[in-house]
């Protein structure tokens, strides 16, 4: 593989360690800040908790805008200082409504960074490596989960503004990551669709053949000309690809993943753990989480998408299924951990390897951030609703209802992957996109 284009996404698949850290970072703060300010179960979890959550919202829906008008390159910038702004604020913060505000710029950049950086990598990746290239970003997301998991559970002794250092601490990785992403190229497809032909050429002259460069303009002119400017993902001929990533990004979420990862410690608590047993055993799902999405990357362009897409839904049903019985049946001990250890196995190998990856190949050039912004838009929607529903849910109806619905949805998820998902391993982009949208 080309060292240029491993090292250029390995620096944009770096906003996924911050998304994953700014994600998670959060669960280590939980019971402090509701304590410190007195929060109610509502509030605590719509506003303090979920904040960033509706930030990553908006950076979705509008994330598509600064993607397609500015470049991804100068986007993932833009993410970076988010980010840096949102780590300094909120662990400065003074009362809950500030410390929302600077969480919520934090998720702009999570938000904007789910468009950035696929469509990033999956423009500069040929079609043999797209799958793991695309999978670097997930890889980090884990990876800054796991961080994030480990700074918390060695910052937690440390008195009573352990939280602020705790969230503090992400300043360092947004920075650097900032640096970093000036010197990577824009997006050569990005440059052909603005007609910058020239400045594209000499990017692409960087990574490919001549006969290979050629042969991407080329494409990329007649996948230009094939389809108008004026087009839109709502348009009847990309009806099927956009509801492929209605979908895959819906099931994402209703598997309960971010719920999981926001509420680790205080579901542990729930199945009978010390606070710091409980901060161990989030520590562990941090490492499973690592291996098993290395696992996926690796496996994804040689099995493709759909197979690790059905390993995983059986995986989430017997593991949802068990948690649920666990706490119906009040079994102590490691026995909810050992299942949600499955749990968080299954939705690496499958939907945590697959989700980027897939959702940045199925639009044509012109369309891809949108259809990102799109994708990752009803993701964040409902990773924004379904965490800050947690502690409402859990004690109103009880932990185990709770993941017997999600085992529910991923029955439904595991018949969309059988019967509508289409495999996209090893295809280029211009072709994959004239077979969907016919």
């Amino acid at each position: 593989m080309n060292k240029k284009i491993m090292s250029w996404s390995i620096v944009a698949s770096f906003a996924g360690f911050l998304f994953g850290f700014d994600t998670v970072v959060i669960s280590g703060a939980d019971k402090a800040l509701q304590i410190l300010w007195d929060s109610s179960d509502f509030f605590h979890g719509s506003v303090v908790m979920a904040m960033a959550l509706w930030g990553t919202v908006i950076g979705a829906i509008f994330g598509g805008i600064p993607t397609n008008k500015i470049g991804r390159k100068s986007t993932l910038l833009i993410i970076g200082v988010l980010f840096s702004i949102s780590a300094l604020g909120s662990s400065l913060a003074n009362g809950p409504w500030v410390f929302a505000f600077f969480r919520f710029i934090g998720g702009l950049g999570i938000g904007a960074s789910t468009i950035a950086a696929p469509a990033y990598i999956s423009e500069i990746a040929p079609a043999k490596d797209r799958g793991r290239l695309v999978g670097l970003y997930q890889f980090n997301i884990v990876f800054g989960i796991l961080s994030a998991f480990l700074s918390n559970y060695l910052l937690s002794d440390i008195g009573e503004n352990a939280w602020r250092w705790m969230l503090g601490i992400q300043v360092f990785p947004s920075i650097v990551y900032t640096l970093l992403a000036f010197y990577i190229p824009e997006s050569p497809r990005w440059l052909l669709t603005q007609s910058r032909t020239n400045e594209a050429r000499v990017i692409l002259d960087k990574i490919n053949s001549k006969e290979d460069v050629q042969s991407v303009i080329d494409n990329v002119h007649e996948d230009n000309k094939n389809n108008s400017s004026d087009e839109n993902i709502f348009m009847k001929k990309y009806r099927f690809p956009l509801i492929l990533v209605f979908l895959i990004a819906a099931f994402n979420q209703l598997s309960g993943i971010n719920a999981f990862l926001y509420y680790a410690p205080r579901i542990f608590g729930e199945a009978g753990l010390g606070a710091k047993t409980a901060l161990l055993s989030s520590i562990g799902i941090g490492f499973i989480n690592l291996i098993f999405t290395l696992i996926g990357v690796y496996l994804i362009d040689r099995l493709g998408r759909r197979k690790l897409m059905i390993f995983g839904s059986l995986g989430y049903i017997f593991s949802l299924t068990m948690v649920a019985v666990s706490f119906y049946l009040s079994w102590t001990g490691m026995a909810v951990p050992m299942f949600l250890f499955v749990f968080i196995a299954s939705h690496a190998i499958g939907q945590g390897a697959v989700i980027w990856v897939f959702i940045s190949e199925i639009f044509p050039n012109h369309l891809r951030a949108s259809g990102q912004s799109f994708g990752s838009s009803v993701h964040w929607v409902l990773a924004a609703i379904i965490p800050s529903m947690v502690p409402i849910l859990f004690s109103n109806f009880g932990v185990g209802n709770v993941f017997s619905f999600f085992a529910i949805m991923m029955v439904f998820q595991l018949a969309f992957v059988l019967f509508m998902m289409p495999e996209t391993k090893g295809i280029s982009l211009e072709n994959m996109n004239a077979n969907l949208n016919k």
